[in-house]
């Protein structure tokens, strides 16, 4: 017991020496268990709704994330789509939708959401494969390309995805809003309008996402 105690103390010691360290080379502390920020509207949307807001708040459990997502001053009555990003504006990235967010007669629409929300949300495609092709009949982009599904992946690496982005789920509604109605695939069938918030208020390489550690 004596030489356990003894170990412990040593451990403990070479623990702290180890990690002061570190944070003298500059190396930043461990992600928080929860974040709080704000999404901004996007430069085609603030075209039409330039008072659309957003809120988000983040709380780590551990092995999940609970994400709340409040948004105010959007198109009444109307559905918006939400999507995890490599980058807050376009290109955009790596992108995966998370979920719908439908408004009341008041603009205001929320959502809470579970998965993975952390410094540790990342896509991986180790290598090609098939992939079903579910929507296949519908429009190209405002370029002329194909935005129906694939037949296959491109190989990639592990790329980490920490901004969010809102957009309008119908070019309809965008263009009901007095926004463009440019069609996009940023929704469950390839057909969304343009976006209309998102996270450009954080910096590319270090979205919110990355704020929270489990």
């Amino acid at each position: 017991m004596r030489w356990f105690t003894r170990r412990a103390l040593a451990l403990g010691i070479s623990g702290t020496l180890l990690a002061g360290s570190l944070l003298g080379a500059g190396t930043v502390l461990a992600a928080s268990k929860t974040a709080d920020f704000d999404l901004v509207v996007s430069k085609g949307g603030a075209a039409c709704l330039p008072s659309a807001s957003g809120e988000v708040h983040i709380r780590s459990l551990g092995p999940v994330e609970v994400m709340d997502v409040t948004v105010d001053h959007l198109l009444p009555k109307s559905d918006f789509d939400l999507f995890i990003l490599q980058l807050p504006t376009a290109p955009f990235g790596v992108s995966w939708y998370q979920s719908d967010i439908s408004t009341n007669e008041n603009g205001h629409g929320h959502v809470r959401v579970i998965g993975r929300f952390s410094n540790e949300t990342f896509a991986v495609a180790p290598g090609s494969g098939a992939a079903p092709k579910t929507f296949e009949s519908h429009p190209v982009d405002d370029e002329g390309n194909s935005i129906a599904s694939v037949d296959t992946n491109p190989p990639f690496g592990p790329v980490q995805m920490y901004h969010i982005g809102l957009w309008f789920n119908s070019p309809v509604d965008a263009e009901n809003a007095g926004c463009s109605d440019a069609v996009t695939p940023f929704n469950g069938e390839h057909d969304a309008g343009i976006q209309l918030l998102n996270s450009s208020n954080f910096p590319n390489d270090q979205g919110p996402l990355s704020l929270v550690g489990n």
